[in-house]
């Protein structure tokens, strides 16, 4: 009977999650029109900058996500399968050694590229969303600021003088 290790749950676990992660397809910023503008026309503006802003950084984010994800496992796969195939020779059966290099090498590939992508496609969603924005601005639509609260300032306090202890 095959036995599985409370390590490799986790790691599949892990896997299969990273998988779930997926980024929006548009801004994930609020902008809301200018004073007085009519709803159409802020649809209008809208989608010109939706455009604008995929053509400054070219491609959607969801697809460097894969594409970093792509490249992870197609590399993880050939360095497994070399290290496999070196493993394996030293052990008297190199073509055992390359096919279990090789799986493991595309499974911990695809993980840390899955992870890799979701970095590397967060980064562009949030240069889609400051050229969006910009857009947005640009044409007297209102970009909602997070309330900070009021400021607290804090008084710097100096520390003790040091104690000295003389023995009798």
């Amino acid at each position: 009977m095959l036995k599985i290790g409370k390590r490799t749950v986790v790691l599949l676990l892990m896997l299969v999650m990273s998988g779930c992660a997926t980024l929006p397809t548009g801004p994930s910023v609020m902008v809301l029109p200018g004073a007085g503008k009519p709803f159409d026309k802020f649809q209008a503006e809208d989608a010109n900058c939706r455009q604008w802003a995929s053509q400054r950084i070219g491609t959607s984010p969801q697809e460097v996500a894969n594409q970093n994800t792509a490249s992870g496992a197609v590399v993880g796969t050939f360095i497994g399968a070399g290290l496999g195939a070196a493993i394996g020779a030293a052990y008297g059966n190199p073509a055992a050694g390359a096919a279990i290099g090789a799986g493991s090498g595309l499974l911990l590939g695809t993980a840390q590229g899955a992870n890799a992508g979701q970095a590397a496609g967060w980064d562009a969603q949030q240069r889609y969303d400051f050229a969006y924005m910009q857009c947005m601005h640009a044409n007297g639509n209102q970009i909602p600021q997070a309330d900070r609260g009021p400021r607290r300032y804090y008084r710097a306090v100096a520390p003790p003088p040091p104690y000295y202890y003389y023995p009798y």
